[in-house]
Parts: structure tokens; C-alpha cells; sequence
């Protein structure tokens, strides 16, 4: 028993002398309390919902979905996504078979010449006096394996931060869908605000054109000077500009939409026209930590922080002694013959004990780097999280900014159709030259072109506010240390 006590006694001592000492360790930088998650009191929109994980189904606009779905479909951004998934899937799998006992099938042939002086092997008693040695052929069979004890979670450190980087992945593939989904919907939706803008301006450039040529003919009857006529050309000159630009911004967006899909040049892509969807305006009333597991970036940055963790906790388990035992069964013989003979059959087990005694300095030295590069994270983190409230907050203030003055926009567009109506009614009864009617006409259309292009911005922060809100993922927080 006092024989025991001494050997339990060394070999704690032992096992305490050989662990490394751990010296300026960085201290972990800490996440953001849950009230800086928060979004202000004083924003709201109409609803009170988070966006489905199909938002743009909402929109009830097939043509959208479809591209949608065919952009998500054939990106090679969101392809080239999924790969990494499978290669992150992989060094989840690798860092797994550590822990497991790894075996390996052993056939070697080794010609070696060993001199009398030799005595590492059984056979050296029988060498010939001559000092340069015979020649001998030791063929070796069997299998050797290999257990390594995972006495502090090194190993399980290793396996969940290779599975936090997979989950982060997951989350960044989720991500780039929003970002796809979303910049599908906002070119599609700048190419129909293009429409109605293409079509208002058409309009604008008939008046222009029926406007000169009723100066040039007052001019030919010596009731106006050229000076009118110079002016009404530069009016038709300024349509004829704005429908140019109107029209290769259509070119541009159909081009850059029909890359984002994935179609080719030669496909045709018909893009028809459609009228304003009805507004999703989504706004949770409050945001809190919900914010956190519904935002792919974050979830992301979040995965990373934790699988940076669980490097720090690797690193730590890398100042303590190492266990393994390894093992061969096999057999070893001189003459191929006698391989597979009962006699030469060979069995070793060999526990093993590492102990870093004098690799304190590296140690040491990669755990100030894992940790500093964990608070990096962390940091980021942060940031990340005040910048997706901010950019909440941002984009639903626009929205709701956006909906007030669409609203007094069209109030003004009626005024100014009563006046147009009016104009037209006189005209058609004679009160009134068509000219005058005419012009009333171009008053409207410039205000149905503001109200266009307040329609335009206030769908594109409706996306936003929708992208902001993670466009429908849902995640679960990783806990963070």
C-alpha cells in the first residue's frame, strides 16, 4: 500500500512538473449587452411581423418569383458557397477521427548492414568479428494503431470549432440567397419604375413636339419671335435626352439582371410590364437578441466567435501532458519463409506520456495569438451588431419618411389631374386652345413622374428594411463564453 501511495504520489508530481505555465493570456473581450441590441422606441412602421423565409412571394408578382428562383438556382457565387460547406463538412469529419483510434496496416522490407558493434537487436550476439558487418533483410507484417487520450478536451476543442466555422458557412450561404434575392428584386423593380417612367416621358416629348410646332407656326404668322421656338426646341431636346437615358438604364438593369440569373446572351429575357405590389413594411415591435438569430451575417460572425473560442480552449489543453498508446501486432523475420511463423510473431504496446517541459515560450506565444485573434472577432461582432441596428433603424425611418410623401405626392398628382381634366374639358368645348390643354397636361406629368420615382425609392427601402431584418432566416444564437 505505501508502495502505491509513492508511486500515485510521483506521478501526480510528475504530471504537475510537466504541464507549462501559462503567462500573459489576453483577457477576452465581451459580446454586447442585450440593450444596445435594441431599436428605439420612436421607430415603427404599420406592421409588427418579421419577413417570411419566402418574402417575395408577398409581392404576389410570379414574373419575380421566377427570376428568383432561377437566380438562386444558377449563381455560381451561391455554388462556390455550398462547396465550402462540403470542405468545412470535411474538417468537421477530420478533426472527429482524431479522437478515434486510428489503425494502419504495416508491410515494410528493410536492408540494413549491421556492424559487431551493434546491440540494439537480438541478433548482434551472433555477428561475425569482421567490423564491417553482414548484410541482413528484415521483413515486417502486421498492424499498428494508435489511441490518443483526450484527458482536457483538446480534441473535442479542435472538432467544435471546425463545427462552429461549418455553421458559420451555413450561415454566410444563407446570407448571400438574401443578398441575390434582394438585389434580383431591386433591379426588377428599377426596371419597372423605368417602364413607367419611359412611358410619362414618351408623353412629355409628344407635348414638347406639338409645342414647337405651334411656335414655329405663330412665328410664321409674325405673332412670336424666334426666341419662343429656341425654347421650345430645347424642351423637345431635354424629352428626347431623358427618354435616351430612361432607356439604356432599362438596357442596363435587363442586362445586369439577366447575368444575375444566370442566362446567357443568347436567351431571351422578357421582362413584362407590371404594376406597384402592395408594401410589406415589416418591423418587429421590438428586435432585442431576436435581431442576433435572425441575421445571416451575424449568425455568422457569431459561429466564427465560438469556433474561435473552442481554438483558445485548444490552445490552453496544449500546456498539459499528452496521453497516447500505441500498439503493433504483426511479425518480423530475416528470411521471408519464417514471416508467418508462431515464432515470430511480435506484440508491443507503448503507453505514452508527453510532457511540455521546455515549450512554455511557444505555447505561450500561440495562445496570445489565438486569443487576440478571438477578441478580434469579438470585435467585429460588436460592431457587427450595431451596424445591422443602425441599419434597421436607417432603412425603416426612410421607408416610413418614403410612405408620407408617396401619400402627399399623389394628393398632388389628383390636383393636378383635376387641373389637366378641367383644361381638356374647356378645350373640347371650345373655351380653350389646345395648346393651353396641353400644357396642363405637362404639369401632370411631371408630377406622375416625381410620384414614379417616390415609388421607385420607397420600394427599394422596403427591400431594405427587409434585408435589414434578415429576410426571413432563422437561426439559434450560439452561446458565447
Amino acid at each position: 500500500m505505501a508502495v502505491r501511495k509513492r508511486f500515485c504520489l510521483l506521478f501526480s508530481s510528475l504530471i504537475l512538473g510537466g504541464c507549462a505555465f501559462m503567462h500573459d493570456e489576453p483577457a477576452q473581450v465581451q459580446p454586447l449587452p442585450a440593450e444596445q441590441v435594441q431599436l428605439s422606441q420612436v421607430i415603427h412602421l404599420a406592421d409588427s411581423q418579421w419577413p417570411a423565409a419566402r418574402w417575395w412571394e408577398a409581392y404576389q408578382d410570379p414574373q419575380l418569383s421566377s427570376f428568383i428562383v432561377l437566380g438562386l438556382a444558377n449563381s455560381p457565387r451561391l455554388q462556390a458557397a455550398k462547396l465550402r460547406i462540403q470542405q468545412s463538412q470535411s474538417s468537421v469529419e477530420a478533426a472527429q477521427s482524431i479522437s478515434g483510434v486510428q489503425a494502419t496496416a504495416i508491410a515494410a522490407q528493410n536492408r540494413m548492414r549491421v556492424s559487431n558493434r551493434q546491440t540494439t537487436w537480438p541478433y548482434s550476439i551472433s555477428l561475425p568479428t569482421d567490423k564491417r558487418g553482414p548484410w541482413y533483410t528484415l521483413s515486417t507484417v502486421g498492424v499498428g494503431a494508435d489511441l490518443n487520450i483526450d484527458l482536457w478536451g483538446a480534441n473535442r476543442a479542435g472538432v467544435a470549432a471546425a463545427m462552429g466555422e461549418k455553421n458559420a458557412q451555413l450561415a454566410e450561404t444563407a446570407g448571400i440567397q438574401l443578398d441575390i434575392a434582394t438585389s434580383i428584386a431591386q433591379l426588377y423593380f428599377s426596371i419597372q419604375g423605368n417602364y413607367q417612367r419611359e412611358a410619362l416621358l414618351s408623353q412629355q416629348a409628344e407635348i414638347a413636339a406639338f409645342s414647337l410646332a405651334a411656335h414655329q407656326q405663330r412665328a410664321a404668322r409674325g405673332l412670336e419671335d424666334k426666341v419662343n421656338i429656341a425654347e421650345a426646341q430645347s424642351e423637345e431636346y431635354s424629352a428626347q435626352q431623358q427618354l435616351i437615358d430612361v432607356r439604356t438604364r432599362i438596357m442596363r438593369d435587363r442586362e445586369t439582371l439577366r447575368a444575375l440569373i444566370g442566362m446567357s446572351g443568347t436567351q431571351q429575357l422578357v421582362i413584362a410590364k407590371q404594376p406597384w405590389p402592395q408594401l410589406q413594411q415589416h418591423l418587429p415591435a421590438s428586435l432585442s437578441f431576436d435581431l442576433l438569430a435572425r441575421r445571416p451575417d451575424l449568425q455568422a460572425l457569431r459561429y466564427y466567435v465560438q469556433a474561435s473560442l473552442s481554438r483558445v480552449d485548444a490552445a490552453k489543453a496544449a500546456f498539459y501532458p499528452h496521453f497516447d498508446i500505441k500498439a503493433f501486432w504483426g511479425y518480423n523475420a530475416l528470411n521471408v519463409g519464417d514471416l508467418f511463423k508462431h515464432s515470430f510473431q511480435q506484440l508491443n504496446i507503448l503507453p505514452g506520456l508527453y510532457l511540455p517541459l521546455f515549450d512554455g515560450g511557444r505555447l505561450n506565444a500561440n495562445l496570445r495569438s489565438v486569443r487576440t485573434a478571438s477578441n478580434i472577432l469579438i470585435k467585429n461582432y460588436n460592431q457587427a451588431v450595431l451596424d445591422a441596428v443602425r441599419d434597421v433603424a436607417i432603412s425603416s425611418q426612410q421607408l416610413d419618411a418614403l410612405n408620407h410623401q408617396v401619400a402627399l405626392q399623389q394628393q398632388k398628382v389628383e390636383a393636378a389631374q383635376l387641373t389637366t381634366d378641367s383644361a381638356q374639358a374647356h378645350y373640347q368645348r371650345g373655351l380653350t386652345s389646345r395648346y393651353l390643354a396641353q400644357e396642363a397636361r405637362r404639369a401632370t406629368l411631371s408630377q406622375q413622374l416625381l410620384l414614379v420615382d417616390l415609388r421607385t425609392a420607397q420600394m427599394s427601402s422596403d427591400l431594405l428594411v427587409i434585408k435589414a431584418l434578415g429576410g426571413g432566416y432563422q437561426g439559434e444564437s450560439p452561446p458565447l463564453k
